[in-house]
């Protein structure tokens, strides 16, 4: 059961909507992994392969005694098995393992699946209802897409980058890989999907989500822009073109406060709290499309506002007038903020090192079929032999000469004493 105080439960068995679903994670570094993570997330059996060096994201982030702090959250979740591609001996394994899952993902250059006898053909041959979902920089054709691509540089080519940051500085970039974040989540979108249309067919089919185009997606509203108007969008710093005021403003002790107030009635509310009703009057500011021609005026009257006042203030102030607003929350608020608190958005899931760690819970929320975090990311191989044999039946025999021949790597076994529940 769940304790609705800290929301830990007493066992780690999988739960949620995609309990039974059998997923197979070749990918690395963020979006094959994150797209992994969040099946694995809802209660699929997530079986991750890595290299015996381990996923290159095991070395991004902060580390702890040796340990991935990254790693523990992302691959969360998943039973580690450790075998080397590059072998045929390994790939023959992999092979397998796929011909079980009803659900692959890579996240290699295009058509390195098909030289390792690993593609869609050769493993839907065996297995119809196969759902392989391929994440890549520029796609599975093309003529980019053998080209190698990085989340943050598909961002350069979707357009995305020249859009972020400050008009008087070159584009920006978010301190969080975003592109591989939202691809994975385009792939795991596009997994649901399918395994709902297998249901009325019986057949699986290829997912393929490019990391450009995840970000060339969120430049929804000014790809028209163009198009009808040649509107070239670029860098507008904190604000939100055309919805005014929506930008970043300055408390009295010189934090950040971010206030979006763009629309008709909400601008009224802001209007009256600020004190200043007759902005309503004034043709510069009485409509929306006013306000956005006259935005440098219109953002300087709001910041001299919330100059005058302290953070807490212009807070109590703006929640009581119904008026969208934040101060710029950093981790140390957020540990210590009560919504979070009592939301249980924050978790500690235990790790063999370091105890209990803590990571995001799981998003969204399912009322009937909740997902759960049942353990934190586990240790390079730690579920090699375990896998092998539960799977693919292999003896102890088999599995020590694998290891002996460098096809696998084992690592010792840890059960965590707990699960925490979204």
């Amino acid at each position: 059961m769940i304790d609705q105080d800290n929301g830990v439960n007493d066992g780690a068995a999988a739960s949620g909507p995609l309990k039974g679903c059998r997923v197979v994670e070749l990918g690395s570094t963020v979006a094959g992994p994150f797209c992994a993570r969040l099946l694995a997330d809802f209660g699929a059996d997530v079986i991750k392969i890595e290299q015996k060096e381990g996923d290159a994201v095991r070395s991004m982030g902060k580390v702890k005694n040796g340990r991935s702090l990254y790693g523990a959250s992302i691959l969360r979740n998943k039973r580690i098995v450790s075998i080397d591609l590059r072998l045929p001996e390994g790939r023959a394994l992999a092979k397998r393992l796929c011909e079980k899952a009803d659900i692959v993902i890579e996240n290699f250059r295009p058509g390195t699946l098909e030289r390792w006898g690993l593609g869609y053909d050769e493993l839907s041959a065996v297995n119809p209802g196969l759902i392989l979902v391929r994440i890549s920089g520029y796609g599975q054709d093309g003529p980019y897409s053998q080209r190698p691509g990085y989340g943050v540089v598909c961002e350069a080519f979707s357009g995305i980058r020249e859009v972020t940051g400050d008009p008087d500085r070159p584009p920006a970039r978010v301190a969080v890989s975003m592109t591989d974040y939202i691809t994975g989540l385009y792939g795991a979108f596009g997994a649901t999907m399918a395994m709902l249309e297998r249901n009325r067919t019986g057949q699986g089919q290829v997912i393929d989500s490019a990391l450009y185009e995840a970000a060339f997606s969120f430049m929804e509203p000014h790809i028209p822009a163009f198009q009808q108007l040649g509107h070239i969008a670029s860098r507008a710093g904190s604000r939100l073109p055309g919805h005014t005021p929506n930008s970043l403003y300055t408390s009295a002790e010189g934090r950040h406060i971010h206030i979006t107030a763009g629309s008709q009635s909400v601008f009224q509310r802001l209007a009256q709290v600020m004190g200043k009703p007759e902005l309503l009057a004034d043709p510069r500011f009485a409509t929306p499309v006013a306000r956005s021609d006259n935005d440098d005026e219109m953002d300087a009257l709001v910041d001299e506002w919330t100059r005058s006042l302290p953070m807490t203030e212009l807070e109590r102030l703006l929640d009581g007038a119904g008026v969208p607003a934040s101060r710029i929350f950093n981790l140390e608020d957020i540990f210590a903020d009560p919504h979070y608190r009592a939301r249980n958005m924050l978790v500690e899931p235990e790790d063999r090192e370091l105890g209990p760690v803590a990571m995001a819970n799981v998003v969204p929320r399912m009322s009937r079929t909740p997902g759960a975090v049942r353990w934190s990311g586990r240790d390079i191989g730690q579920d090699t032999d375990q896998v092998l044999a539960d799977e693919l039946g292999l003896s102890p025999e088999q599995i020590t000469e694998l290891s002996e021949a460098q096809v696998i790597y084992s690592a010792g076994a840890f059960t965590p004493t707990r699960a925490v529940e979204a």
